[in-house]
């Protein structure tokens, strides 16, 4: 018998920590999740992920937009759209996602309670209900998977109805007929572009002069046009210098001496790790200045051997995808079990309108590590699908190495991406080349069918390999004619 009451106590239900607990399970480990909502999982299933790509979804089927280019933009598949319609389909695939996470729980023997978790020991922890009964646990192991909360800076004078973060956004009481969202990030990005296809006057605020750094500058300048001709004011490299609840609507001063209203605005600069609750203290575990763990990346463990972090509270890449891989890598190393290592190339997607989506390296990071290179480019125009669908923008583009001819980054933006990038993640973690793009079939017609042309769009300007070429040894003689013969007088 173990001397402590569980194998794996989980802190947090988000999706690291909803796959660490199934994998602990599978292992006939005895293993309880501990979350603070009485609703099982976390800040993914109920005010980020599966909210805001479901808000996208019934988005853009209620505007009608994506039979705009056929129909004109006037078109609507509803002429009134109101926060009720938003909402609908919202809390429908929230009620079933909890549904299935519970039912998930229950089939792999995972205990689940509910309140504030604080360590109090280096194997034990006091959970706070919210009655104010505390029960102090005890486990061999623990995984902390809190996720991150939005940074609320003292200037911004929130008030949950016309001055929001992105964790109210979603609770409006009805849809602004104009938003102002400061801080270009991904969830800022996201909203701001949803928005504007319920064309709702937005404005979108970001204090540097750049945004989405980490995604490729072509894909980005590509990305700025389509949303400022959707009607995003985009508005870089200007401060803000105070924000004004004016009752039914928001005054913002910049620093550049430009000045905004709008009926809503949405702060969306930035997140903080989730654990100032945690008393990380009691164990020795130290935060940076975001709130953020440090661990080890390829075990998940933190400077404590026994405890372990997984998802957004220990920084980038801060995606729910990458997120259930870290939780479950970490609930095998903890337990003792072997498993195959995390691949190197994951994708990135971003749900925006319209969205992006990258894997491998971006066009800078090559010039930056000196690698020659070679770019193959499609525009979803191009391809027969694109037009049954109506797509006037949209690209796919590829980078090879000139000297492997092996694909080194995929970056796609418009309809689709987030689905038609795991074609290239694929030939990326498989050391494909870009020869697999021109020797392969591709549907027809599809949107993948860009990976063929974007692959001929680089073959064509690559050196030729050596067992393709043509030596003048093998190449057939021309046919000699006989000559003529002279007519007779």
């Amino acid at each position: 018998m173990s001397k402590y009451d569980y194998d794996l106590i989980i802190i947090g239900s988000g999706p690291s920590g909803r796959a660490a607990a199934i994998q602990a399970g599978k292992l006939k480990r005895k293993v309880l999740v501990v979350d603070r909502r009485d609703r099982l999982g976390g800040v993914s299933v109920h005010t980020g992920t599966i909210p805001s790509k479901t808000l996208r979804e019934t988005v853009l089927n209620l505007s009608g937009w994506r039979e705009r280019s056929f129909y004109g933009r006037s078109y609507r598949v509803k002429d009134q759209i109101r926060a009720e319609d938003l909402k609908a389909r919202l809390h429908m695939t929230l009620d079933y996602e909890v549904d299935v996470l519970e039912h998930q729980f229950n089939r792999n023997h995972v205990e689940t309670m509910d309140g504030v978790a604080r360590f109090v020991g280096p194997h034990e922890i006091e959970v706070t209900a919210d009655a104010g009964d505390t029960t102090r646990l005890t486990a061999a192991k623990f995984l902390i998977s809190t996720g991150t909360k939005t940074y609320r800076p003292d200037y911004v004078p929130f008030n949950g109805k016309t001055i929001v973060d992105g964790d109210e956004f979603l609770e409006m009481a009805e849809i602004p007929r104009s938003l102002c969202v400061i801080g270009a990030g991904v969830i800022g990005v996201e909203y701001a572009t949803m928005f504007s296809a319920l064309d709702v006057r937005v404005t979108l605020i970001e204090p540097r002069e750049t945004f989405l750094d980490f995604i490729d500058k072509t894909l980005i300048q590509e990305f700025t046009h389509q949303i400022r001709e959707n009607g995003v004011d985009l508005r870089l490299g200007s401060a803000v210098e105070k924000i004004e609840d004016a009752g039914k609507h928001v005054e913002i001063t910049m620093s550049n001496g430009r000045h905004v209203r709008a009926e809503m605005l949405l702060f969306a600069a930035g997140r903080m790790g989730n654990t100032s609750a945690l008393n990380l203290g009691a164990v020795g575990i130290e935060t940076d200045h975001r709130n953020r763990i440090s661990v080890d990346r390829k075990t998940y463990q933190t400077s404590v051997p026994h405890i372990y972090a997984t998802g957004d509270v220990i920084g980038h890449p801060s995606l729910a995808s990458t997120s259930m891989q870290q939780g479950r890598v970490a609930a095998c190393h903890a337990l003792e079990t072997p498993t195959l290592p995390e691949s190197p190339w994951f994708p990135y997607g971003i749900y925006s309108v319209p969205e992006i989506s990258t894997c491998g390296m971006s066009e800078e990071e090559l010039q930056e590590r000196g690698i020659p290179y070679e770019v193959g480019v499609a525009r979803f125009r191009e391809t027969s699908r694109g037009h049954i669908m109506g797509l006037e923008h949209g690209m796919l583009k590829m980078l090879f190495s000139l000297k492997t001819r092996r694909v080194l980054g995929v970056q796609i933006v418009g309809e689709g991406a987030t689905e038609l990038i795991h074609i290239a993640q694929a030939v990326l973690n498989l050391k494909g080349t870009v020869d697999y793009f021109v020797q392969n079939t591709f549907n027809y017609p599809t949107l993948a069918e860009a990976y063929k042309i974007a692959g001929l769009d680089a073959f064509n300007r690559m050196p030729i390999p050596d067992e393709f070429k043509v030596r003048k040894s093998e190449a057939p003689e021309p046919a000699k004619l006989a000559p003529k013969k002279a007519k007779q007088a």
